[in-house]
Formats: structure tokens, sequence, C-alpha cells
């Protein structure tokens, strides 16, 4: 009795497995067939087809080399002792800034600066004494040629002739040698003007404009060795100066006069313009890479806008108007067509279109949509996935999400 007692429970345990089973697996058919049954909803995010300008641009990214700024520079060695301007202070040409309290070295390098400045300016009185002379030489030979072999009308091989000919050619060529060792001699004491000027103990303003980037400051040393020490720049007017870099693919549509905007990641909440001033066209390469480089001149300036900053320029290069345009990332291409989708009374909708210009950002429609059309710009169905700009996983069926479908429609 025992052992049919526990047979009977074996039995009924078993019996309760098999009904729990089968009631889990109905379950999770049941889930499976609500889940497949389930309508998926898409979203559609659009934006209206405009009429209006179609601007083109090529981006460029760059760095500012010139900002019409003038180093003040010294060699003097020693410590500063005055400083006669401050920060932002309008200076003219020639104006004291900083005095320095030399000290032996300083002391020494002003004086061969001073010595070199004596010997040029000594050079250049001896040119000009020189050319006063060839000059008179000269005059004199040709007076005397045209006096006697010209007026007695020798024939060109007479000995006379070629004689004082020669001797006037010759006269004319030393003077015309001195007039340029003039002009050495003029160049070389402006150099050594400059060379004493920057050993000086008193440092002066090389230009008129706005004094900025002062480093120094009274009881500070400064150590130039045989460089020269930056101490101040002078801001002069005139506009910043840029250059960036133009692709294989850009510099052709790139061309001088073109309108830019300019911005830096430095200078929130700005835009400048300018304009193309040139491109080299011949190129550098760099790690296989061609660049081709061009010149911006700013139309403003800004003291926020600093030497060497980056920059990234929106070069102009079409500008069309009263076209039809689209957002760019409506545009699709399906079996070689390019199309968008428009919603039209809640029904997604293709339409084959003909594109013309673009920009970064829009597309112009030559054919097949009209300006107000509402453009699907991207779809996402409550399942979190999205399609935008891509090719349609549908193929040339264009079947649609649950709900409306997708219609094809021809060009208008």
């Amino acid at each position: 009795m025992q052992n049919m007692s526990n047979h009977v429970k074996i039995l009924v345990m078993s019996h309760k497995r098999v009904v729990i089973g089968i009631s889990l697996a109905l379950v999770a058919i049941f889930v499976i067939v609500k889940t497949t049954n389930r309508q998926v909803t898409p979203t559609y995010q659009t934006a209206m087809a405009t009429k209006g300008a179609l601007i083109s641009t090529v981006t460029a990214s760059g760095t500012i080399v010139a900002t019409n700024n003038i180093d003040v520079t010294s060699t003097a060695n020693g410590q500063v002792s005055k400083v006669y301007v401050k920060e932002g202070d309008n200076v003219i040409k020639g104006q004291k800034l900083f005095e320095i309290t030399q000290d032996a070295i300083g002391q020494q390098h002003q004086s061969q600066a001073y010595a070199s400045y004596i010997s040029a300016k000594n050079s250049l009185n001896s040119a000009n004494a020189n050319y006063y002379t060839l000059q008179a030489a000269a005059f004199s030979a040709n007076q005397k040629f045209m006096n006697d072999a010209v007026s007695r009308n020798l024939v060109t091989t007479d000995p006379t002739y070629i004689q004082e000919n020669d001797a006037w050619l010759a006269s004319e060529a030393n003077f015309n040698n001195v007039q340029n060792s003039i002009l050495s001699s003029q160049a070389n004491l402006v150099s050594a003007a400059i060379a004493y000027q920057q050993a000086s103990s008193t440092v002066v303003s090389p230009a008129s404009g706005l004094i900025q980037n002062i480093t120094v400051v009274p009881g500070m040393g400064i150590v130039t060795s045989t460089n020269s020490t930056t101490v101040a720049s002078i801001q002069t007017e005139g506009n910043p100066v840029a250059t960036v870099n133009l692709s294989q693919v850009d510099v052709s549509k790139v061309k001088a006069g073109q309108k830019v905007t300019l911005r830096f990641d430095s200078i929130a909440d700005a835009t400048f313009t300018g304009k193309i001033a040139g491109i080299n066209k011949l190129g550098t390469v760099s790690s296989g890479v061609t660049n081709y480089l061009a010149t911006i001149e700013f139309d403003s300036s800004s003291p926020a806008i600093l030497p060497n900053m980056s920059v990234t320029a929106a070069i102009i290069t079409n500008v069309k108007d009263n076209v039809i345009k689209v957002s760019s990332s409506a545009v699709q291409t399906q079996n070689g067509q390019s199309v968008v989708r428009e919603l039209r009374n809640g029904q997604l909708t293709y339409v084959d279109v003909k594109l013309g210009e673009n920009s970064d950002t829009e597309t112009e429609i030559i054919s097949g949509v009209n300006e107000g059309d509402v453009i699907v710009t991207s779809v996402t169905t409550d399942t979190g996935s999205s399609s935008t700009n891509s090719t349609s996983p549908f193929g040339g069926l264009r079947g649609g999400f649950g709900g409306g479908g997708f219609v094809r429609v021809g060009g208008r």
C-alpha cells in the first residue's frame, strides 16, 4: 500500500509539472502574438520647403598671421628703472616708453652699437663727397669729348676720339657706381641707427598706435644676450589678416574678392567678415595631402583678435536667389533617383526630385517640390529607431510603416 501511495504522488507531481509547462508556453505564445500584432506608430519630423536665397560656401580653417602689431624690442642689459606708459595708451612714433639702467654688459653693447652707428654715418658722408667728385669728373670728361673730338668731327676710329670718348664713359661709370654706394651706405646707417636705439637705455615707440602687451615693470631685470627682448607691442591702424588651407576639391571654387565670414572658438558669439585677398595655387604637400593657402583680409578689427589664433572661415562661393530649397537631411537616393518624403494628409509620400546647388545645410530643388510643401526630414518609430538621409530599406517597393504607408509619385 505504501508503494502504491508513493507511486500516485509521483504521478500527481509529474502531472502538475506538465500543466505548468503548458501554461507557460501558452503565455509565451500569447505575448509573441500580441507583440507581433502591435501596430508600429511612426513620428515624423518635418520642415516646409521655402523659397529664397541659397548661399553656397566652402569651409576652411587656419590662423591669424597679422594683426598690425609692431613689436617693441630692446637689446639692453640691466634693470628697468622707469615705465612711462600703461596698457592701452595711445603713443606716437619716437615717444619714450621705458628707461633701463644698464649693467656692464649693457653699456658695452651700447658703446659698440654707437661706434657702428658713427662708422656708418662717416661712410655715408664719404660716399656723398665721392659722389660730387665723380660727378664733376664725369661732367669734365664729357665736355672735353664734346668740345674737342665731336666739335672737330673726328671719325670714331681716330685715336683722339677713342681716347676722349673712353675717358668720358669711364667717368660716367664711376659716377653711376657711387650712386649705388650711397644707397648702400644709407641702408647701413639706418640699420646701425636701429641697432644703437635697440641697445640704448631709453626704449622708444617704433610707431604710432595703441601700446599693448607690456611685459616689464620697474625693478625687473632684462638679460638679452645676443638676441633682442620683446617688451611690448604697438597696435597700428589696419585690419587683421588670416591664412586658411583649401583642399584640392575646394580650391577651384575660391577666387579673389569673394566674401568670407569668420569665427573664433576663443571669441564666443562673434562673427567677423572679410574677403579673399589671394590664393597660392602652387600648393604644399604634407603627409600626402595637398593644401592651397588662401589669404583673407578682415573688414574690421578687434582687440580680442590676437596673432596665431585659430580661425574658421566660411567662404561664400555662390549665391542663388529665389530658389526652392529644403533641408539637406530630407534628400534621399533610391534606385539612383533623388527623392524627398512629403507628408500629405497624414500619409508619407515619396516624390522624385531634380536637385540643383547646395549649401552646408540646404539643397536647391529644381523640380518636384513646391514652396510650402511639408517635407519629412526624419521618421522615428516608437521603438526609438529613425530614418533620415539614407537609402530606404524598402528598395523599389517603397513600402511603409503601419498606418498610412508610403506612396510613390513622380516629380511635379
